[in-house]
């Protein structure tokens, strides 16, 4: 049988119930200061440890560090010349690609075949913002370095083309020169190992990218003060053609009147070029030179009589 409560029963389970609500309501109102400074207490400081945090994941190599994935990266980082730019400001991401970054990783767990454009791809499109004002090679701006100029500004290269070493370690590759440049090999005696840099200066100012002063780095036995001195060596010497020059490309390049001036047409129709009398890199024959010179064809004559 169902036993019914009596009404005065449930009116005092009311009133307790009310009682309790009203002695919460009353320490609350008694205690609201104290609810309100707690409050801000924990605002405050969750903001500075959430700001922490958050300059602590965009500042801090360390926390490239914690990834298992970075041991190997991090370690050549603190061997590498960028080492004192710290690792965001080059792998940067937004929130958005930081958060799903962390979804994925906890969704997939250590899976190497899901995107990390921020280790791949991204810091080759931050390259720019340093280095469009300076580059290593001579200290000059990247716009006044005809090389950079050439192959970024008018060709549209990738930093990543040509800069393709080990992780963090952006030297130019050598080799990477042939991926384009596929007809430009040396034929110089002796300077077939010759990488392109060898040569080739990215910071020159010239559309050959050769200094002046290159060669002569090597061939320092090379008269420097003569006629002519003041052309570059490859204008006569061509590594990726002909190196040694023959008397053909005098005449043909730059000397294409000397058949006419003086006594040089009777010569050449007697056989001889300009190289069987000429001295390379001292070029002028003069008084000292001119009677062993001479003698060997016809009795020696003055020099002058041969141009006037």
């Amino acid at each position: 049988m169902k036993t019914w409560q009596q009404p005065g029963d449930s009116f005092l389970t009311v009133r307790k119930i009310r009682n309790v609500i009203d002695s919460i309501v009353k320490c609350v109102e008694e205690a609201k200061g104290f609810i309100l400074i707690a409050i801000l207490i924990v605002s405050v400081l969750g903001a500075v440890v959430g700001y922490k945090y958050y300059r602590y994941t965009q500042d801090d190599p360390q926390y490239c560090a914690s990834c298992h994935l970075m041991k190997e990266a991090f370690t050549e980082w603190q061997k590498g010349k960028h080492r004192d730019i710290v690792c965001q400001s080059c792998h940067h991401l937004s929130i958005l690609e930081q958060n799903q970054l962390l979804v994925t990783y906890v969704v997939q767990g250590n899976n190497k075949n899901f995107s990390q454009t921020h280790g791949r791809e991204k810091p080759w499109q931050e390259c720019r913002k340093c280095h469009v004002s300076e580059v290593s090679q001579g200290s000059v701006t990247l716009k006044k370095s005809y090389g950079h100029a050439r192959h970024v500004f008018m060709q549209s290269l990738e930093c990543k083309i040509c800069h393709k070493g080990t992780v963090h370690d952006f030297h130019p590759n050598e080799n990477a020169c042939q991926d384009c440049h596929k007809d430009k090999g040396v034929h110089g005696i002796g300077m077939e190992a010759f990488s392109c840099l060898k040569c080739h200066s990215f910071s020159e100012k010239t559309p050959s990218m050769i200094p002046k002063d290159r060669c002569i780095k090597c061939h320092a036995g090379v008269i420097t003060k003569a006629p002519m001195s003041n052309l570059l060596c490859h204008q006569c010497h061509k590594p990726h053609g002909k190196i040694k020059p023959a008397s053909g490309s005098c005449l043909g390049e730059c000397h294409s009147n000397e058949a006419s001036v003086g006594q040089h047409g009777l010569h050449m129709k007697k056989g001889l070029s300009c190289l069987d009398c000429h001295k390379p890199h001292s070029w002028v024959i003069g008084k000292s030179r001119a009677p062993a010179l001479c003698s060997k064809c016809h009795a020696p004559k003055d020099p002058k009589r041969f141009i006037y």
